[in-house]
């Protein structure tokens, strides 16, 4: 009976150590810098020397202008924030702007839910719920509101206006992902009678659409 309970308690120890050492959701220490120039790779980035941390590497300035990627497709541009000091702590930031006329099209973020206020103008924002009820929580946001979007579900927003608008969004994932669904259907080369059957439609139809994506 002794060696029995034993052996129970082994097993279920060794479980834990296995589940404790898979996925650890909190910091281990007060901060861990990123150190860009490090060779090491890891499930994030590595920790710079805490003996060389500054204020600097918890600072972004600039958040108050547009700026990085921009796509002409969509009319939307994305400035990732990027802070050193964030790294291990499972969020990040971005501010974007979408012209008028501008969609930031449907797309969804594996791994993190967002919460976006905006910061100018006004845009039709919202996330559509899984299969099979697809339903659309959506309104139209102006200036100091704000929005969340659960993770993993396909959101989106619409500049209907006639002024540029500008969000600054939080998602709780130090590397989100991003899928635009158009991109990701007609822009990779998947078959043409596969995305007919999928939309309804004829490989005719599908091939043109594609075809604007792949331009």
């Amino acid at each position: 009976m002794a060696s029995a309970l034993l052996l129970v308690f082994a097993v279920a120890t060794l479980g834990g150590a296995g589940l404790g050492a898979a996925f650890d959701p909190n910091p281990l220490q007060d901060f861990c810098v990123a150190d860009p120039t490090s060779k090491v790779h890891v499930n994030g980035q590595p920790c710079k020397d805490p003996s060389t941390v500054s204020a600097a590497d918890f600072f972004f300035p600039g958040v108050d202008k547009p700026g990085g990627t921009a796509s002409h497709r969509y009319g939307f541009s994305a400035l990732s924030v990027d802070i050193p000091g964030l790294n291990t702590l499972g969020a990040s930031h971005a501010r974007v702007d979408v012209t008028p006329g501008g969609v930031f099209p449907p797309h969804y973020h594996p791994r993190a839910s967002e919460t976006a206020v905006v910061l100018e103008g006004a845009v039709y924002f919202g996330f559509v719920t899984s299969y099979p009820d697809n339903k659309v929580f959506a309104k139209v946001l102006r200036k100091g509101d704000v929005f969340a979007v659960p993770q993993g579900l396909v959101h989106f927003l619409h500049n209907n206006g006639t002024e540029p608008a500008a969000l600054y969004a939080t998602l709780s994932s130090q590397n989100p992902g991003l899928v635009l669904l158009g991109d990701a259907l007609f822009g990779s080369g998947l078959p043409d009678d596969l995305l007919a059957k999928t939309f309804l439609t004829d490989t005719e139809t599908a091939g043109k659409i594609g075809a604007k994506f792949r331009s």
